[in-house]
């Protein structure tokens, strides 16, 4: 048997990985399940190493696994990015596209954009995965986020898709039995319901007021007895009458128009959350990372609609 690493391995790994087990693998490559197990092993043969811990309901990679992986998709990637360089500059998108995205915000509004981007350009094979947390920006497990607020990291291309602010809000019936706060401090005798997201400090609230260097800022330490980390069940609690709410405008405009919710504190300031486009440098030529990005800011409305 031929030894070492042999190309086609690298695509079939990669969506090993991506797959989770190897049933899953199989449905995704229209093989069998035995005939997936029977290809890993004989790829670990050529590699010298095992490359996936197996159990009977799911598998993990091991760390030469991860380090295959990542090797793996960095190759891939670069192939992709030497073929539409080889191209014109108008190269129809095609090849494969991982997207990160938040869960709720995933679901409502970047789910149904990469449906209609892929009917657009059929010959893009898009993969999105949500989770609670963006993934660290060093990592190669996906091509674009789309996450909230400006990355700290300059070695990332981070694009504006549209703002994005953060208000506080409870139910008409939860401020006409516990009052309406006037100043922030007031905010700590209050319920108030938490979301633990992201790298945020959890139950600190900032609030500031007045502009340039009048500016005031204020970090309020909140309570309450509701805590997640979906930003949907919030809402609904917030809905429910539980207690006060900080969410981003997106996710809750219509309830205020409807009247369902309140603005609380509408004279102070929260920070702004505005939705990006995140992606490696070496993406930039990528021409389905360029088209979707496109795609996704002319898609978007500069104003409310669904969040994260």
């Amino acid at each position: 048997m031929r030894s070492g690493i042999q190309p086609a391995d690298l695509g079939f790994f990669s969506t090993l990985a991506s797959s989770g087990n190897l049933s899953a693998a199989a449905r995704e490559l229209g093989i069998t399940t035995p005939a997936v197990s029977k290809r890993l092993a004989q790829m670990e043969a050529r590699a010298g190493v095992s490359l996936v811990n197996r159990t009977t309901r799911r598998m993990s990679l091991t760390p030469e696994g991860e380090l295959y992986l990542g090797h793996a998709r960095r190759i891939l990637g670069d192939i992709d990015n030497l073929a539409e360089l080889l191209g014109t500059s108008t190269a129809t998108p095609k090849g494969l596209l991982r997207v990160n995205a938040t869960l709720g915000f995933g679901r409502s509004r970047v789910a149904p954009l990469i449906s209609r981007f892929v009917r657009r350009y059929p010959q893009v094979e898009a993969q999105l995965q949500l989770s609670v947390n963006p993934p660290a920006l060093s990592g190669d497990a996906f091509d674009v986020c789309i996450r909230f607020g400006a990355p700290p990291d300059t070695r990332v291309i981070a694009r504006r898709i549209a703002p994005n602010r953060r208000l506080l809000c409870a139910a008409p019936a939860y401020l006409a039995r516990h009052g309406v706060p006037k100043v922030p401090h007031d905010l700590t005798r209050h319920n108030c319901i938490g979301i633990r997201q992201g790298e945020e400090a959890y139950g600190v609230w900032r609030l500031s007021s007045g502009r340039g260097r009048h500016q005031r800022s204020e970090a309020i330490r909140t309570r309450g007895n509701l805590t997640t980390n979906d930003g949907e069940i919030a809402v609904n609690w917030a809905l429910d009458g539980h207690g006060i709410l900080m969410r981003a405008e997106w996710d809750i405009e219509g309830y205020l128009r409807s009247g369902r919710l309140v603005q609380v504190l509408p004279q102070y300031q929260t920070p702004d959350a505005d939705i990006y486009a995140v992606y490696p440098q070496r993406h930039q030529l990528s021409a389905r990372v360029r088209a979707f990005v496109d795609f996704v800011a002319q898609s978007f409305p500069q104003q409310a609609g669904p969040a994260k």
